[in-house]
């Protein structure tokens, strides 16, 4: 409690060291000396389930979030802590700590990390560990007769640490720092904790062993031959793809000036939304197995690419089919593994948004300027576009249909998505999107003109992402709101929002659209083997019931318009707190109801093919 308290006068752990309130030397607990190296790092946010594994460390940070050092956030799930404390620091940069106990929670908050480390977020996870004696099976913990199973697991998803011995704390926290706040690649860092290592004495601790957090940054790709191939390449293409992921965020300034330089379209896969704006007369909007009519015409027409930040999931490149007239691949990368991923390829390992500028200037010391408009590849992709924006506007203005299961008209999920990501762009809300088909017509309907503003999980494609995610406007420490496109089934998947964000004070909408049906899955079954299979039911739910049951919590009817579904929306957005609109969403096979797929995918009956025409391209 002394400690806290110099603590928080100092104003912090560095400078109560350094200013010599705070001895350089202790006696501590593990979980102590633990919790002040996650401050010393920038972590004051601690999300979780605390259990019988983790008991210690609950004590330490009660007492430090008395004198307001942290806080912590009790949860019902420790999927929904994974996700919460992986959007916060998505949206906000602040980083979290998700804590559980030993065994059963270790695993939820594991399996939920699938979407950090997929998606390349930073996020620190504490578990619960079996003890170090041995003594017996600890309750919980994985039943073998073998040492270290949980750190073994969490290895095989990323980097892990297990405090078998207090004295190793400083070595856990720096490679903590690596993992979460590595450059280009971060992730989820793993610390596990032994349930006899938590309490145990540290004596004359040395608080320099306590890592502080250091600027980590990459460069511009270098000078050498890769570079002047690379160039040699633009400068004798004719028809060039700028394929964008999520490394590319921050390099939107470099792109504007590059593509007009090699006269090239945009393309993006759909977590890197807004990184170049919807409305530049060069951007072909969302490519893939669910991409657009402009986007997949760019990427099936193309002569060269150029990858910037992306990792080639299989629906953003259509299983690796979807560049089959590419003869050279230009890819920007740090990561040497993602930069060869491609054959015919010239890896340039460095920072997207350095590199690219570096590229321009290379290309203009060459003689080559902006390309005006009515090239003949531009002028052939800016007519796909407008296809492409008919095709969206003509499902727009067939926003209702008469749907079986409803017995009656009800608005399709194009036509609520643009009525509502207009709404939240107004508003300056975040938009998240949950797995399924919410997500698949979302990103397609998204027209993002910056970053940041739309948050989809693509890596993992977690159901109830999105809602776990509106935890973290309680988490920020500059609240945010945020409205979470969520489908019924992604919303069963964690619906314990309801509670925790009234509990905790969260401030964002969940727009439920219903179906009562796994729509994506189905329509992938029907094109696939042409009918669906266990992937609906007959189950009414009273979601809005449900919602009202929860005080704190306001639920209204998102009706069967899109004037209805405003006003619900704008009623929600009144609202002080959490608070739920519900939208029964056209189901079935109306051409209207959808917005389509226009990719290749490696899956099902399609394997045959897709890998075929793979081998051909030989890419």
């Amino acid at each position: 409690m002394a400690r806290a308290r110099i603590i928080a006068e100092a104003g912090g752990v560095s400078p109560a060291i350094a200013g010599g309130a705070l001895p350089l030397r202790l006696d501590l607990t593990l979980s102590e000396a633990l919790v002040l190296g996650l401050l010393r790092q920038g972590v004051t946010r601690f999300v979780g389930v605390f259990g019988h594994g983790s008991t210690e460390l609950a004590e330490v940070l009660r007492l430090y979030q008395e004198q307001g050092l942290c806080r912590t956030f009790a949860v019902r799930n420790e999927v929904a802590a994974a996700h919460a404390a992986m959007a916060l620091r998505w949206v906000t940069g602040e980083k979290a700590a998700v804590f559980t106990s030993i065994g059963p929670g270790a695993l939820h908050a594991l399996a939920g990390s699938l979407a950090a480390a997929s998606d390349g977020i930073g996020v620190w996870h504490l578990y619960g560990d079996e003890t170090t004696e041995e003594e017996g099976p600890n309750m919980q913990q994985i039943p073998r007769h073998d040492q270290g199973m949980f750190l073994r697991l969490c290895s095989a998803m990323g980097q892990a640490f297990c405090l078998q011995t207090p004295q190793a704390l400083g070595t856990a926290l720096r490679r903590g720092h690596n993992t979460v706040d590595h450059p280009f690649r971060p992730g989820p860092f793993y610390l596990l904790m032994p349930m006899n290592t938590q309490p145990q004495l540290i004596r004359n601790f040395n608080l320099s062993e306590l890592a502080e957090p250091a600027l980590q940054q990459v460069g511009p790709a270098a000078d050498g031959p890769n570079l002047e191939a690379a160039v040699e390449a633009l400068l004798s293409a004719r028809r060039v793809v700028v394929k964008l992921g999520q490394g590319a965020r921050g390099a939107s300034a470099g792109l504007a000036e590059f593509v007009e330089l090699v006269d090239g379209v945009v393309v993006w896969t759909p977590i890197a939304t807004g990184i170049f704006p919807a409305s530049h007369p060069r951007a072909m909007a969302v490519g893939g197995s669910k991409g657009s009519l402009c986007g997949n015409h760019a990427m099936e027409n193309a002569d060269l690419l150029v990858a910037v930040g992306t990792r080639f999931v299989c629906q953003s490149d259509s299983s690796r089919t979807g560049y089959p007239q590419v003869e050279r691949v230009v890819t920007i990368n740090p990561d040497p593994y993602t930069a060869n991923h491609y054959g015919r390829n010239i890896p340039l390992l460095g920072d997207a948004n350095a590199t690219l500028r570096k590229l321009s200037a290379a290309l203009r010391s060459r003689g080559r300027s902006a390309t005006p408009d009515g090239s003949p590849w531009l002028t052939d992709c800016q007519a796909q576009r407008r296809a492409w924006d008919a095709f969206k506007r003509e499902r727009y203005e067939t926003p209702v249909l008469h749907d079986e299961r409803w017995g009656r008209p009800v608005l399709t999920q194009p036509a609520a998505i643009k009525v509502a990501t207009d709404w939240a762009r107004q508003r300056g809300a975040i938009s998240f999107f949950d797995a399924g088909d919410v997500q698949a017509n979302g990103f397609q309907v998204v027209e993002d003109e910056q970053p940041g503003m739309t948050f989809t999980d693509t890596g993992a494609s977690y159901m109830g992402f999105a809602v776990s995610a509106l935890m973290a406007t309680a988490l920020a420490s500059r609240p945010f709101y945020g409205l979470a496109f969520t489908g019924d089934g992604s919303f069963t998947m964690n619906p314990q929002i309801l509670i925790d964000g009234a509990n905790h004070g969260a401030t964002g909408c969940i727009l439920l659209m219903d179906n009562r049906a796994m729509g994506a899955i189905w329509s992938l079954q029907k094109a696939q083997y042409g009918q669906g299979h266990a992937t609906w039911d007959e189950v009414c739910v009273d979601y809005l019931g449900w919602a009202r049951s929860v005080k704190g919590v306001a639920a209204f009817d998102g009706g069967s318009s899109p004037q209805e579904l405003r006003a619900a929306l704008d009623q929600a957005g009144a609202h002080q707190g959490l608070s739920l609109v519900h939208l029964p969403v056209y189901f079935g096979d109306h051409p209207m109801g959808g917005l389509g797929a226009f990719g290749r995918w490696n899956v099902g009956s399609w394997v045959e093919e897709v890998q075929a025409l793979r081998h051909h391209i030989g890419l």
